[in-house]
């Protein structure tokens, strides 16, 4: 056995989405940090589909960017489509999305990474935590090398007793080409920890140059590629197109044929999948009525012919993959050049972590990413920069971050996966948080900079650009709150050409931007000066005085909330001593243990009544606290 000369303050294992954010966050916090991988060459490798964000995913991006992670600069930097989604609704709900080079994006971040002072990264399978009287301080690897730690982060991905499947052949792998983590899987097991399993799956890349796109519907990205990192001044690469097939009864009808030989429906596979993102086979199955299902011919990279065809996820033995393949418009002569598979793993319940990420039977022991029962790259990299961050503040013996479900989508996917836990793999939505009109995209800079650059985590360049912007914002809407139109010939000839109704007494520019068929870029009308406002502070202007009634009425809900907030929860209380309460809020209750009356009463079957009666126990026992 050897034991590594040199300690650390955090060790990450797994060099995924996550494991990258939280190695980058405590590194670049300053503190000497070990990023170990069983494969060097897959650091942050797109093991799905190559492409970030979506809707309510891009938020998530958006946050990681404005704390100071790195997810979104890289994907600017390797982004070969880009588009905004939902942009017929209202902001809250519109994303972002981009298609990368997924060889570019792997290769980029291997870089940071290597490049970052106080981060070491080394290829090692980790098979054991090094634990002592109930707290972390190191890991074993499979040659039995010791790294002795502070505090350890587990962001083992698809890796945990890892097994492929395709059609009734199935064999232990974390994924495809790189062996299963087996030895830490029973570790954490025989420490306690509840587990479950899950399923998720891939599609089978094809080679592009034997698909004919002929009559085939051409998917281009937006004209003007919106960055997803707030500091992106430019994107550099050649952007291309995707291409739109479908589906035929015939796809359908062999789908069907090959169900007695799918895993997924011979009862081979117990893990439960991602209800939101089914293979094409549950598709069929649960969809029967539908003639056709959507296919997104998607391109993997500049410098390559293969192509990710979007929607056909799939288990079913290769023979079937091919003719389903080859059923489809465009794919009559397509070749599969890898098969699309399914992956079964090992979860921990989220309900055993702090809302800091730290579980509560292994002190200095975090949990980010698909361990904790999440889905998507986006949502692994925001778990993994909180436990960088968090690990690093307990290193340090600091309050730790925790955000709330008012300033972050971050902080409604943390709270509702310590809070409610998963049974199958989640995945962000806008539906999910609560004052999403307070969490657009575009306002995630306002929300959360300033905790990033206190944290250390954004640069004095950057931060200072934001402290500018800022300052035009606010200077923007004290200029159109005071610029005042009356109603003389000249303006209402302006509002007549602008197809708007004529004003009856004098009024500002605010008010005039609050009409549903004027814009800002219309106001230049009337102050011709408006017409050289950048265009990151016009949105936000423009955003906060459109929906001034519902973002206030969200505010009011918000102090609301936090008021419950404020009322903390003694670490040790008995529940069971608390009248009125029902045996099964005592246990949930009590497994959750909540850390404020807010987050008790988010749990699922806690009732209004169950609070009152929390809220009473508090003040007869002189326990209530408020933060």
């Amino acid at each position: 056995m050897t034991i590594y000369e040199k300690k650390y303050d955090v060790i990450v294992v797994g060099a995924g989405h996550g494991g990258c954010e939280a190695g980058l966050a405590a590194s670049r916090m300053g503190h000497p940090t070990l990023l170990l991988t069983s494969n060097l060459d897959q650091i942050a490798a797109m093991s799905c589909n190559p492409a970030i964000g979506g809707l309510a995913k891009g938020h998530l991006v958006k946050e990681i960017d404005a704390l100071g992670g790195e997810m979104a600069v890289n994907t600017d930097q390797t982004g070969i489509q880009f588009r905004r989604l939902n942009t017929r609704k209202g902001l809250a709900v519109q994303g972002s999305r981009s298609q990368n080079d997924r060889d570019l994006y792997r290769r980029r971040m291997k870089s940071v990474v290597e490049a970052q002072p106080n981060l070491d990264i080394r290829q090692a399978m980790v098979d054991a935590l090094l634990i002592k009287d109930g707290k972390v301080h190191g890991v074993e690897t499979h040659i039995h090398e010791r790294f002795l730690s502070r505090t350890v982060i587990l962001t083992t991905g698809t890796f945990l007793r890892g097994l492929i499947h395709i059609g009734l052949d199935h064999f232990p792998a974390g994924r495809m080409g790189d062996p299963p983590s087996v030895r830490l899987a029973r570790q954490l097991e025989s420490l306690g920890f509840e587990m479950g399993r899950l399923k998720t799956g891939t599609t089978p890349r094809l080679n592009g140059r034997t698909i004919d796109y002929t009559g085939l519907v051409v998917q281009p990205g937006d004209e003007n590629p919106r960055p997803f990192s707030f500091s992106t001044t430019s994107i550099p690469l050649p952007q291309v197109p995707c291409h739109i097939t479908y589906t035929t009864p015939e796809t359908h009808g062999i789908i069907r044929e090959g169900l007695d030989r799918s895993p997924l429906f011979s009862g081979v596979i117990r893990g439960v999948g991602a209800r939101y993102c089914p293979s094409i086979e549950d598709k069929v199955v649960r969809f029967a009525e539908k003639e056709r299902h959507q296919i997104f011919l998607e391109p993997e990279g500049l410098n390559t012919s293969e192509v990710y065809p979007n929607g056909l996820a799939t288990s079913l033995p290769v023979d079937i993959q091919i003719r389903m393949i080859r059923s489809i418009s465009g794919l009559e002569r397509a070749e599969i050049v890898r098969t699309g598979y399914a992956i079964e793993y090992d979860y921990i319940d989220p309900l055993q972590l702090e809302p800091t990420l730290e579980t509560r039977l292994i002190r200095g022991l975090f949990h980010a990413g698909q361990i904790n029962g999440t889905s998507g790259y986006e949502e692994a990299a925001a778990q993994g920069l909180m436990a960088g961050i968090n690990a690093v503040l307990k290193v340090r013996g600091e309050e730790p971050l925790i955000l709330s479900r008012a300033e972050a989508y971050t902080g409604v996917l943390i709270d509702d996966l310590v809070t409610r836990g998963t049974r199958e793999p989640y995945r962000m939505f806008t539906s999910r948080a609560e004052y999403r009109l307070l969490l657009r995209e575009d306002n995630a800079d306002f929300r959360l900079r300033d905790t990033g650059y206190r944290l250390g985590l954004v640069s004095e360049d950057i931060y200072r650009e934001f402290c500018r912007k800022r300052a035009l914002v606010e200077k923007l809407m004290e200029r159109l709150r005071e610029f005042r139109l009356r109603p003389e010939p000249g303006t209402m000839d302006r509002l007549k050409r602008l197809g708007t109704a004529p004003i009856r007494n004098a009024t500002t520019l605010a008010r005039l931007l609050k009409r549903n068929d004027l814009f800002f870029e219309d106001l230049s009308l009337f102050d011709p000066g408006l017409s050289e406002t950048e265009e990151q502070v016009a949105t936000e202007v423009e955003t906060r005085i459109k929906y001034e009634g519902y973002i206030d009425r969200q505010v009011r809900q918000v102090e609301k909330m936090k008021r419950m907030e404020s009322v903390r929860l003694p670490e040790h209380v008995d529940y069971g001593a608390v009248h009125g309460l029902s045996t099964e809020v005592r246990e949930k209750l009590s497994r959750v243990r909540p850390l404020s009356l807010g987050q008790a009463s988010r749990i699922s079957g806690v009732t209004p009544a169950a609070i009152m009666a929390l809220q009473v126990h508090l003040k007869r026992s002189g326990a209530e606290k408020h933060g």
